[in-house]
């Protein structure tokens, strides 16, 4: 409804753009959103069924493990069935990840440090450009090289960055470039300060992560702090929220961080009071089902749902579609901000949901006809 103000602006830090499989990542590109299977990579099927359910939910990027000879011949499977590029992510066994990259992996999650020799990582390296693969480099506080964790007694914001730095040279010894980097840690605060460290120092895209954030609520919590204040700095370009909970749940986060910065647009944004006893209608019972009743409208718009008239109003002149708590079980409806027509109760979900989908199918018609749609920031389903 409303155009960009200067004090909403992000200015992105300028970096160098790398692709994993058909996405870019950094420069101009959108702010892709990531997250990772928890299937067991050797049934196939299995992991499929939830990176279907990650597709659904709007995934960019999904990242699958490749711990064994059988997972990667799963990868292989999976990497022709899935419809958003997959990484597989390595450890320490540098032969996965030669598997890997022959198997159709878009991107190898490794630490080059971890597999050896520079002959390994040179293999690797080898497969990788002759795959397409990018590489993410993936440092965590967590699993810190031991001589780093004797030079400074602890995991900080030196020690992650060095770490980083180091894994870059190695790649860059063996004219490697395209990569991207993370520094996750569990504490925000350790995290925030190395990538505020690295984005100083290199010009790669950067992965941005809380790692081991907990549960849903916890981890959301940590995680829009993290990773939003970041991304407020104008630092990232590409996000994976780290949840104990469905990986679905864990992209849906992260479009919702973006959505709350003006990074991304997908889907329906829904502003919405917390209701008390001046609500017209149950406010908290009527959101939680329009949010279910709208996951499968993936253009963007906006609801306000507001259960009186005290602030209803103002918030319905900023959104495409408003209602707002009346008397008498009649609630006033708002369309592109200005009162349109009442709705009874025992009507209103119906009802508004059928407007926000004859309001995207609108929207869609429009960006189809002018070609607009990447400029709108829909992503590509």
């Amino acid at each position: 409804m409303s155009s960009i103000r200067p004090w909403r602006t992000i200015e992105r830090r300028p970096c160098r753009q790398i692709m994993v499989g058909n996405v870019p990542v950094g420069g101009d590109a959108p702010i892709t959103v990531q997250t990772m299977t928890n299937t067991p990579t050797e049934d196939a099927a299995a992991t499929l069924d939830q990176i279907r359910r990650c597709e659904d939910a709007g995934a960019d990027i999904i990242r699958v493990s490749c711990p064994t000879p059988e997972a990667t011949r799963a990868f292989r499977l999976i990497t022709r069935a899935a419809r958003v590029p997959i990484v597989a992510d390595i450890h320490f066994h540098y032969q996965r990840a030669l598997e890997a990259a022959d198997a159709g992996a878009a991107c190898l999650r490794i630490n080059p440090g971890n597999i050896g020799s520079s002959a390994r990582v040179a293999e690797v390296v080898r497969a990788a450009k002759a795959n397409g693969c990018a590489i993410r480099i993936g440092v965590n506080a967590g699993s810190l090289e031991k001589h780093l964790l004797e030079k400074y007694g602890e995991p900080c914001p030196e020690a992650l960055i060095e770490s980083a730095l180091d894994h870059i040279k190695l790649l860059q010894d063996h004219d490697f470039h395209e990569y991207k980097v993370a520094v996750k840690a569990s504490d925000v605060f350790l995290a925030v300060a190395a990538y505020q460290g690295l984005a100083d120092a290199v010009d790669c895209p950067l992965h941005l992560g809380i790692t081991e954030a907990g549960g849903f609520v916890g981890g959301t919590v940590k995680s829009a702090i993290g990773i939003g204040s970041l991304l407020w700095a104008g630092i990232g370009d590409t996000i994976r929220v780290s949840l104990s909970a469905e990986p679905e749940q864990e992209v849906k986060v992260g479009f919702e961080i973006l959505k709350s910065l003006g990074l991304r647009t997908r889907g329906v944004r829904v502003v919405s009071c917390p209701s008390c006893s001046r609500q017209g209608f149950d406010v908290i019972r009527t959101v939680e089902a329009l949010e279910k009743r709208l996951e499968h409208i993936k253009t963007p718009l906006s609801l306000s749902v507001l259960g009186c008239v005290v602030n209803g109003p103002g918030e319905a002149r900023e959104t495409d579609i408003g209602i707002t708590g009346g008397g008498k079980g009649r609630h006033m409806v708002y369309l592109s901000g200005v009162t349109d027509h009442h709705v009874e109760d025992e009507r209103m979900i119906d009802h508004i949901v059928a407007l926000v989908e004859a309001k995207a199918a609108e929207i869609e018609a429009g960006m189809s006809d002018a070609g607009d749609a990447d400029a709108m920031g829909v992503a590509a389903e």
